[in-house]
């Protein structure tokens, strides 16, 4: 307590001795970047930087002079310092052990930093690296190494670390080729890799809908790296570069002409994003230049490196340029950090602590690797106070816990103290990075195999307030990303988000036609009906199932419902209306037959024959019904044996009648009588029996040979599945028909020129007309039924099935029935029985003469003359 006491009155004197000299005081600060320990680690910090310190401009390996002072770099190592005096004062993780470190300046420039990386992989106690074959036993200066800051840097000295297997933990270094385990196995840092942030800007673009971007990088590893990542990932999620390009390093490059033409192609292109990838001097040119040429504004998704950058804030005219967003690594507050810094300046101002640090550090060894930092004496308060608060100061306090608890892994330490054993070595430490766990200022993290911590990311948008901006934190990125749109602010008229896409986003139901190169300029077409668009950014619209369907611009398909001739249709009902009058005629002769059956009417229509005919012709009608609601098995072949054998019996009843009429007319008439008596009684029965069987071998052949089955046809409707009975051959289906035909065909030759005497029936005329209502109609229904609908050849064959029936009733039954109800008085044997009357007058007469009532006419079938 009473040493605590005499550095806080040690440092409050100083504070006041800083106050008193101003700015131009000379401290010793540069003096507090060394502390000797058991252990020292040491520091790679950007403290300053050169101007023209290429090495194609040096003809000797001369000192690189650091002019510039970079505020940042001392800051980080001032942190660094403060997490070894933490660590030192406290008892969790180094009891009994003291740490030191050794802070160099890189000067931002590779050929400088690997001078104190070369003292760092001294041999404790001299400035040199010996040669050995082995190096397990070799001890350099220091257990590891914080820093650098850059990616630069980094890939330069990380494989001279990685040859000695020195743990090296960067606090800034974010390019992805450093997770490389193969090249840089002794690599870790506590910022995120690149590849994260890029995934974070990808989504951040997805998230605003911006597709057309214009991607720049600076020309060194990290611009060059970061921006291939981005194209890369850019591209797999669908968004295009319009313009690419790198601005070159240093700024006198002859290569700032094609800067240039890029803004210029940027300024006269649809681009309003550009995502810079670069440096913070990168970026300070580029900017110079796009304010030079009068760029108009434009949203910059800014990189890490200069979204804080004051190179680039402090630019005159850079509220010009727009609206600048990025995003920012988060950490854990360090309330303290400002303290600790004025309390380093005060004391760095008082002589007698400057006395003790050089009687303490006997010669800082600056006749090896030049002066520290002389910028650093010259220091004040107020060059530091813009980056007290900076996020990456977190990262490099937070390096040196990691390898503390490495190191308090390796010695197995713990509340009493660290165990002693030899001193570690670096490979040893190494051992336990990897994966290590270790928590700063209560935050946990934890190195991966692959040398990364997971820290999340926060996104900034700048909000100028003269003379600088301010960080308005608007959204945060945890794997994903959640923005916060309410406190965003644009450039643009009206604050609105800009627009930068190539094409207009496509409606429902449109896919993308890609013109040109870029698949985000496209045409939008129309998804065809049967097909539809599943996600917003297909390039082609995807066929619907055969079950289903879809309309014009659809995003989905439908379920097709099952579509057959139903009972409830207008068409079916009109012809089931129709089925009632053919069946209800039909009917109705044959009950007017059968009442009349002895009559001279009936028996000269056939008699019995004739009743069967219209049985038949009844049983034709009701066949229809087979052919409406949906198809089954049993009523596909069902349907026309069911309506061609009763339609044989009905004809060869006509062709009885036809042949009779036929062998009277044209025949002599002995040879008439003779045959006559074959074409009456048992052998008329035969003839009908024989054609039946003859129309059923043909049907059962075509059920054998051509089974119509029940089909779902899938394409023929546009919104249903059409459920019918499907026609294996139509030659079949056609030879069905053969022997209707062909009995229709003899019944019209046998009847077409016969004579009829004057006075009496002519029954050949029916017959006649009735083979022609037949034969027009099934001629008829060939070519209506090629050309009608699918859908509707079921109704198409009802139709013409009932109007054939009526065709026939018409023509042959109707008017004999209208001869039965109406002119009875024709209804005699001389009218309708011609020759069998005159044969059987005498007998007619004599009949009606005794017994003076109503005789019965001989059948001229059953009773030949």
């Amino acid at each position: 307590m009473p040493g605590l006491a005499l550095l806080g009155l040690t440092a409050l004197l100083g504070l006041t001795a800083l106050l008193d000299h101003g700015e131009g005081a000379t401290s010793c600060l540069s003096q507090q970047l060394r502390m000797q320990g058991d252990y020292v680690l040491g520091g790679l910090f950007p403290l300053g930087s050169a101007e023209g310190t290429g090495l194609g401009d040096g003809l000797q390996p001369n000192a690189t002079v650091c002019t510039r002072f970079s505020s940042l770099g001392l800051l980080w190592a001032l942190a660094v310092k403060m997490a070894v005096e933490e660590i030192n004062n406290g008892s969790a993780l180094l009891p009994g052990l003291h740490l030191g470190y050794d802070l160099f300046d890189t000067c931002s420039e590779p050929m400088v930093a690997m001078k104190p990386s070369l003292v760092f992989m001294a041999k404790a106690g001299s400035c040199s690296i010996a040669a050995y074959c082995n190096y397990t036993q070799y001890q350099p200066r220091v257990l590891a190494v914080i820093g650098p800051h850059s990616s630069e840097l980094a890939l330069v000295t990380g494989k001279f670390f990685s040859f000695f297997l020195v743990p090296q933990v960067s606090y800034g270094a974010s390019t992805d080729r450093l997770s490389n385990r193969e090249i840089f196995p002794s690599f870790f840092r506590t910022v995120p890799s690149d590849q994260v942030q890029v995934a974070a800007m990808v989504e951040l673009l997805e998230e605003l809908g911006w597709n057309w971007v214009a991607a720049v990088g600076s020309d060194d590893e990290y611009g060059r790296q970061g921006l291939s990542l981005f194209s890369g990932l850019a591209s797999a999620r669908g968004i295009c570069i319009a313009h690419e390009g790198l601005v070159p390093l240093p700024p006198g490059s002859l290569r700032l002409g094609a800067l240039q033409g890029l803004l210029r192609q940027v300024n006269q292109s649809s681009v309003q994003v550009v995502v810079l990838f670069s440096s913070a001097h990168a970026a300070r040119t580029l900017f110079s230049y796009s304010i030079r040429c009068k760029l108009s504004p434009k949203v910059w998704v800014a990189s890490e490196a200069w979204l804080t950058s004051d190179l680039v804030m402090t630019l005159p005219g850079m509220p010009g340029v727009g609206t600048v967003l990025g995003f920012l690594q988060q950490g854990a507050p360090m309330p303290e950090f400002p303290s600790y810094v004025r309390t380093r300046l005060a004391l760095a101002a008082d002589p007698a602590f400057c006395a003790s640090l050089d009687a303490e550090q006997p010669g800082l060894e600056e006749h090896v690797v030049g002066p520290r930092c002389p910028q650093c004496d010259h220091v004040t308060l107020e060059n530091l106070s813009a980056g007290l608060l900076h996020h990456q100061t977190f990262a490099a306090y937070a390096a040196v816990y990691g390898v503390a608890q490495a190191l308090h892994n390796t010695l197995r330490c713990n509340a009493s103290g660290c165990p002693r054993r030899e001193p570690v070595r670096p490979w040893q430490l190494l051992e336990n990075m990897y994966n290590v766990s270790f928590r700063a200022r209560g935050l946990a993290l934890q190195f991966d195999a692959s040398g990364n911590v997971n820290v999340d990311y926060d996104l900034k948008l700048w909000v100028w307030q003269d003379p600088t901006p301010e960080l308005r934190t608007v959204g945060t990125f945890k794997g994903r990303l959640e923005l916060w749109r309410s406190q965003m602010c644009w450039h643009t008229p009206g604050k609105q988000q800009p627009v930068s896409q190539c094409s207009r986003q496509c409606k429902e139901g449109q896919v993308r036609r890609v013109k040109g190169f870029h698949s985000c300029c496209y045409n939008c077409v129309d998804c065809k009906a049967g097909s539809y668009q599943r996600n917003p950014d297909d390039l082609l619209c995807t066929q619907c199932d055969q079950d289903q369907w879809s309309p014009d611009r659809s995003t989905r398909c439908f379920a097709r419902k099952p579509m057959f001739l139903a009972w409830g249709e207008p068409a079916v009902l009109l012809l089931l209306a129709l089925l009632a009058l053919a069946l209800g005629l039909a009917l109705a002769a044959l009950g007017l037959f059968l009442w009349h059956s002895d009559s001279p009417l009936v028996q000269a229509s056939g008699g019995p024959r004739a009743c069967f005919g219209l049985a038949c012709l009844g049983l034709v009608c009701l066949s229809v019904l087979l052919f409406p609601g949906q198809p089954g098995p049993a009523s596909c072949l069902a349907q026309q044996p069911l309506f061609h054998l009763p339609l044989t019996g009905c004809l060869s009843t006509f062709f009885l009648q036809a042949a009779e009429i036929f062998v009277g007319s044209e025949l002599p008439p002995s040879w008439a009588e003779k045959m006559r008596g074959r074409l009456r009684g048992p052998w008329a029965w035969l003839v009908v029996l024989l054609a039946m069987l003859a129309e059923a071998a043909l049907c059962a052949w075509y059920l054998v040979a051509f089974p119509p089955e029940v089909v779902t046809d899938w394409r023929v409707l546009p919104t249903e599945a059409l459920v019918h009975c499907h026609v294996h051959s139509w030659i079949s289906f056609g030879l069905v028909h053969a022997t209707n035909a062909m009995l229709a065909f003899l019944c019209f030759l046998g009847t077409f020129l016969v004579q009829s005497r004057p006075g009496r029936y002519n029954g050949a005329r029916g017959l006649t007309f009735a083979m022609l209502a037949y034969f027009i109609t099934w001629i008829s229904f060939v070519p209506l039924f090629a050309n009608v609908h699918v859908a509707y050849q079921p109704a198409v064959q009802m139709g013409t099935i009932l109007l054939c029936a009526l065709g026939i009733l018409a023509t042959f039954h109707l008017p004999k029935c209208y001869l039965l109800l109406q002119r009875p008085e024709l209804n005699t044997p001389e009218f309708f029985l011609e020759d069998n009357a005159r044969a059987q007058g005498s007998s007619w007469g004599q009949g009606r003469g005794e017994s003076g009532q109503k005789q019965v006419t001989p059948d001229p079938v059953t009773s030949p003359q």
